[in-house]
Formats: C-alpha cells, structure tokens, sequence
C-alpha cells in the first residue's frame, strides 16, 4: 500500500498478509474499479468473478445469501432490500399484463394492499381463498392464473396452509407457487423441498433477529426464473445495503438457537394465556385446540415456532389498558426481534382493510399477535397476567 500522499486513499492497494479476517469484512463501497474494457466485459459474461456496481450486487449480500440458499435448500437466491422487495422481485420477473394472481385470504397486510391495489395498475388481476382448503384454491383458480400466493403460516391468524394439497394442484395445472416462509422459517419447513417454485423470507425478522437490519430473500427453483428475479431487483434499485446484509450475518449465525428457545418460550406463554379470565382465544399450531394442529405436526414436526396470536375480552380500550400494563415488552408492529413484542394488528399491519375486512379475517380489537423473544418466560407470563388483568377492569 502506497504511502504517497499525493494518491488517494481510495486508489492505495489494501493491505495484504499472511492471516485473514474471522469475521465477514464489511464492504460498503458503491463502485469497483477493474484493470481495463476486456475484464468488466468477463465479468458481465460470468466468465470471471467480480463487482462493477453495488446495485447490481456487492460481496456482503452474496455471503448472506448463499448462507440462506443452504438453509433454503435452494442455489441463486436474490436479496433485497426489505421483505416486500423480495415479494416484488418475485412478482415483476413472473407476471405480465393479463395474468392473474390468486393469494391466500389471510397474507400480511401490505400482501393484500399489493395484490388489491398496486398490481392491478401493472394490468394484474388478483383474487383470495382460503389457503387451508386445496379445493377451494381449486375452484378459485382461474384460465389466466399464473401465481399462487401463501403464506406458511398466515400473518397474523397463524392459519397452516395446505401445501401439500396447493403444491400438488399447482404442478398439475402449470402455475408458479410462491411461498412466504417469514412466519416458520426453513428451520421448521423448508417449502422447496414440499413443491414450492419461489420461495420469499422476510430476513428483517427471524433470520436476522435483532431488530437492526431490514432485507428480504427470494429464492426460486427454476435458476431461468432465479435470473429474472435478480435482474428485476437489479432494474427497480430493490437492492440491499452492505451494513444491513453484514448485520444479518451475524444475526444468522446464532439462529437456530435463538429460533429454539424463542419457539419453546412461545409453547409455555400460549399455554399460560389460554388459563387468563380475560383472553377469549389463544393461537399457536402447537397446541391441540388449533384448527390446524395436525397439519402443523405434519409439515413442521415439533417445531412450531415463536409466533401467537390471542383476544382478549373487551374493544379498543381494553387493547389500550392491556398494552399499558405490559411496559417491558415492546408494543412495536414487527416480529422476530430476540426480545418478545406486541403488536395489534387492527391499528398497525391491517389497518387498511377496515372493519369488516378485519372481522372477516377474525382480527377484532382484542387481537393481539405475539413474537415471543428469548427471555426467561417466567417474566413474560407475569407482564402479560397484569395486562389481562388491567384489560378487565378498562
């Protein structure tokens, strides 16, 4: 490295040694410079490895996303720079004008709003059914059908989908099934190997798990299709930060952990909850009394994850007087933080759908959805039993 001070220092050599780093280099450098015409032409034609623009990817996201194609069981996945991103990736290289998409009736909130209100101005039609019945999925299909959505697990009815029974229908009619893993995680299922095409994470969530990076992940089975999808993200700038995909990393090394104890705290809380007075109804997959417990020890063995969703009795002022009486877990509208919070998706994630689109789906203003952290769960029990208890007398 020259120590000229007439040559900038973007320009001077990195230094080189004997040892190399243990921990992934942060690299956040938009452009990167090659030697001559001949080299960057190599490089687009994939006949050398190398960067040009960060836009079009850069070495941080490639290591994170080759450590998510291992837990994926997938190669070539694309990362982006939020989950939605991902979904638009996914969207943008598989559909044109004319087609239509048919999703399951409980997706995530911004889910619904982009199939109801931003792909038909692209010239997409859209329409939902119950993803827990293949027959239905059937009847609603359509001739011009090219994309089936759904969630693993819906957002935040914790409903199982039929995979077995939507993947089989997929192949037999020739349409592109796109799953939303973000809810399970490939360490309960890992929906390629179960007939997915398109695989999508939410890497804000779980995967990173500390609540301080924002990216999403597609993946698809197809590597034509796989190619068409980081192109679009190249195209429409969906493109990941360095610092975030370098933060992910980390995050992921210590997941399957995290994903455990979360997991078991949220078997005990569901449990301790459905013994309070003032909760009308208690949601987890693991428990017997959920309307899709044998399908969810089917696809996801006994890993049933750190997500649940309850009601307790009363409206919007019991909601109110539940969430100021539990100050030590955060009311936030996110999921998958290593600290358990609390969101109420009436006022945050489905607020868009209204009244009626929220009763219709089962969210009332009692409903609260859980991302259960990995604290002792003794204090998490004791802050949601105040809350209740406060809920009672609002």
């Amino acid at each position: 490295m020259s120590n000229d001070p007439h040559i900038p220092a973007r320009r001077r050599r990195w230094p080189e040694g004997g040892s190399r780093p243990v921990a992934t280099p942060l690299n956040p450098s938009v452009v990167y410079a090659t030697p001559d015409p001949d080299a960057l032409d190599a490089q687009y034609e994939g006949r050398s490895p190398g960067y040009s623009y960060a836009r079009e990817g850069h070495p941080n996201a490639d290591v994170l996303a080759q450590m998510l194609d291992r837990l994926e069981g997938g190669t070539g996945g694309v990362l982006t720079g939020s989950g939605m991103a991902a979904l638009g990736a996914a969207v943008l290289a598989s559909l044109r004008a004319g087609d239509h998409v048919l999703g399951g009736d409980q997706l995530y909130g911004r889910s619904l709003r982009m199939l109801a209100e931003d792909l038909p101005r692209l010239g997409i039609a859209s329409s939902l059914a119950d993803p827990t019945d293949a027959e239905r999925f059937a009847a609603a299909l359509r001739p011009e059908t090219r994309m089936i959505l759904v969630e693993t697990v819906s957002n935040p009815t914790l409903r199982v989908a039929d995979i077995a029974g939507i993947a089989e229908l997929a192949k037999e009619r020739g349409i592109l099934l796109a799953v939303d893993n973000t809810f399970t995680t490939p360490r309960a299922i890992r929906p390629l190997a179960h007939g997915a095409d398109i695989v999508i994470q939410s890497v804000t969530k779980l995967l990173a798990g500390h609540a301080d990076a924002t990216l999403g992940y597609v993946v698809a089975r197809d590597p034509l299709l796989g190619a068409a999808m980081r192109t679009a993200a190249t195209t429409w700038g969906l493109t990941p930060s360095p610092f975030d995909c370098w933060l992910a990393e980390r995050g992921l090394l210590s997941f399957e952990l995290r994903h455990d104890r979360a997991s078991e705290n949220a078997a005990r809380l569901a449990d301790h909850l459905a013994g309070q007075a003032g909760v009308a109804r208690v949601l987890y997959p693991g428990r017997a009394d959920h309307p899709d417990h044998a399908r969810a020890g089917e696809l996801f063995g006994c890993r049933f994850g750190n997500m649940l969703s309850f009601e307790i009795k009363g409206g919007r002022a019991a909601a109110n007087a539940f969430t100021r009486a539990c100050p030590n877990i955060a009311f936030a509208p996110t999921l998958g933080d290593i600290s358990t919070t609390l969101s109420h998706p009436a006022s945050s994630s489905h607020r868009a759908l209204g009244a009626e689109g929220r009763a219709a789906m089962g969210i009332g203003e009692g409903f609260f959805r859980v991302s259960v952290g990995i604290e002792p769960v003794e204090t998490l029990m004791e802050e949601m039993a105040r809350g209740v208890a406060a809920s009672l007398t609002a």
